[in-house]
């Protein structure tokens, strides 16, 4: 007998879906919401490390994320403007998969979303939780649109800036600002860029990410101390002048930036919620539990293993309780390493730390994630 019967997922991000795909082929009654009556994507495309190619596996989708991105076995190392140095290649995870990698959002989201429809979800777009209360071994919630449900267990998977975490733990500071923003841009890729390139040492990290056939995106983490707004019209000029002065592939890319590229910024934020990271019949996963920066590309690999561990368990168990206990004794520690160390990368590259440094914790940090779950 599993510890839930009825389960409800809050948000439709990685964490969202893939905990549902998990448990609509198990049998268990579970409904998906997203506040986007879209239910879209957002972004443009994310690396995946070898472990985050393991997890995809185990949920079923890694055959597709392969053919529908991009994988490579390497990261192609430059100084700048355009100095080759040399070449890193992360622990193998599994010798049947790839070190590292890449896919568009979107089409990772199209992958996703499609087997949440195929193992029998109910999905509701448009609402959003309006209450949250426990009644008779029950969590009983009102819906945004004045409709209600009981559900053995409800799961906050909103993102970064959870409303279901404010609710749960109203005594939990939101997300801390890092001193860096991160511009992340969609271009068509030239055929000679097969791996990952990544400049380093310079006032700024630079890079391109292979995510398609003729696919990348282009990533610049640059220091923004006071968090600075400014009008999205302006991004390709804010990009423009950040890459200035590089060459090869980034200098190659910045000429070519215009009003229309395909350009997304965000502030980096990084949070990690104290254990235990659920509350009575609630539990949250993904990004709402450990946001992390993106300096080891490892925010989808805890969304996917987040949602393996905890479907695992509520199957295993009878109890509730024991379940939840038991997830936060395998995820923990893992995503503690994760956002802590991966925010110590960004403060390196604030502070111009030297790259044996940056390299001495990026290959303790794949050594652990390379560790399975």
């Amino acid at each position: 007998m599993s510890a839930a019967k009825k389960v409800l997922i809050v948000g439709g991000g990685i964490a969202g879906m893939s905990l549902a795909i998990r448990l609509g082929q198990s049998g268990i009654a579970t409904e998906l919401i997203d506040r986007d009556p879209e239910w879209r994507a957002v972004g443009t495309g994310i690396t995946i490390t070898g472990p985050t190619f393991r997890a995809f596996g185990e949920l079923g989708v890694e055959a597709e994320v392969r053919a529908n991105g991009r994988s490579n076995e390497t990261v192609r190392i430059f100084a700048p403007p355009n100095t080759y140095i040399g070449e890193i290649g992360p622990p193998v995870t599994d010798p049947q998969l790839p070190n590292n990698g890449g896919i568009l959002r979107p089409v990772l989201h199209n992958i996703l979303s499609r087997h949440v429809r195929e193992s029998g979800v109910t999905i509701r777009l448009g609402i959003s939780i309006a209450t949250l209360s426990e009644q008779n071994d029950q969590a009983v919630v009102t819906f945004s649109d004045g409709s209600n449900g009981n559900y053995d267990l409800v799961v906050g998977a909103e993102g970064a800036f959870s409303d279901l975490r404010s609710t749960l733990f109203p005594e939990v500071p939101e997300p801390e600002y890092t001193g860096q923003g991160c511009f992340r841009l969609q271009a068509k890729r030239p055929e000679e860029i097969d791996a990952m390139y990544m400049y380093v040492g310079g006032p700024i990290k630079t890079g391109v990410t292979p995510c398609g056939p003729d696919a990348m995106y282009l990533f610049c983490n640059v220091p923004l101390p006071d968090n600075p707004r400014w009008d999205p019209s302006e991004d390709w000029i804010k990009l423009s002048h950040y890459l200035d002065g590089y060459g090869g592939i980034i200098g190659s890319v910045r000429d070519q930036l215009t009003a229309d590229s395909n350009i997304v910024y965000r502030p980096l934020e990084s949070f990690l919620l104290p254990a235990p990271w659920y509350r009575g019949r609630a539990v949250l996963i993904g990004d709402a539990a450990h946001a992390t920066t993106p300096h080891l590309a490892a925010g989808a690999m805890m969304a996917v293993e987040d949602a393996l561990v905890l479907s695992e368990l509520l199957i295993a168990h009878d109890s509730l309780e024991e379940s939840l206990a038991k997830f936060m004794d395998r995820r923990f520690e893992r995503c503690r390493m994760v956002v802590e160390n991966s925010a110590t990368l960004g403060q390196y590259e604030l502070n111009g730390t030297a790259i044996e440094t940056h390299k001495k914790l990026q290959e303790i940090s794949w050594q652990a994630m390379a560790a399975p779950i």
